[in-house]
């Protein structure tokens, strides 16, 4: 009897190191937070740069001559603002070393495509047919739509900034045509800046 028991012994499956089960439950545990958080990626100091940019577009394409060049100014504010916007954001995103294509950050980019992507389709629309009365509202809006769904996966304060656009959105549609400039100046550059530095200082810049 005593010479089976060392044979019995060498069956014995091993388990893995304690410590090394710990760092696997770690590790799922983390995935799981990434995973059901909220995207705290949104650059609140890149909000803040993207709305002095277009305070200065706002006062520029005032004194355009035409609605053909004040569209192009504003253009031009909409490729600036969305390159400030992407530095920053992945900026913050190594900085803080939040993930960008998974969990909360993934489901906040998917969220935010349709709204901006149909902004854009409307944008070639209208000034193909020279209705630039129309581009402030669906500017407005349609950015914040996609600000409120994306912010459903974002920090509370995120969607609130969104509500504030759509708010100037449905405003820009009953005002006289005078107020549009005015409003995209208060949207883009007064809301982001307020919202970029609530953000700043509580989501870590």
């Amino acid at each position: 009897m005593n010479q089976d028991r060392p044979a019995l012994k060498q069956h014995r499956p091993s388990l893995p190191p304690l410590e090394d089960r710990a760092q696997e439950h770690l590790r799922y545990i983390r995935d799981m937070m990434a995973r059901s958080g909220a995207f705290t990626g949104v650059p609140g100091w890149g909000l803040l740069a993207m709305g002095a940019t277009a305070v200065l577009t706002a006062f520029l394409a005032a004194g355009a001559e035409g609605p053909e060049m004040w569209f192009w100014i504003w253009m031009g504010e909409a490729v600036l603002a969305g390159a400030v916007g992407t530095l920053a954001l992945f900026h913050k995103a190594r900085r803080c070393q939040i993930a960008l294509g998974s969990g909360p950050g993934r489901k906040y980019f998917l969220s935010l495509l349709p709204a901006f992507i149909t902004a854009a389709l409307l944008t070639y629309a209208l000034h193909r047919h020279l209705m630039y009365e129309l581009l402030p509202s669906v500017w407005l809006l349609l950015y914040g739509v996609g600000t409120v769904t994306g912010g459903a996966f974002s920090v509370r304060i995120v969607p609130l900034m969104g509500l504030g656009f759509m708010v100037l959105g449905v405003a820009a549609l009953f005002l006289p045509l005078g107020w549009s400039n005015a409003l995209l100046g208060i949207g883009f550059g007064g809301l982001h800046i307020l919202f970029g530095i609530l953000i700043a200082q509580r989501y870590g810049g």
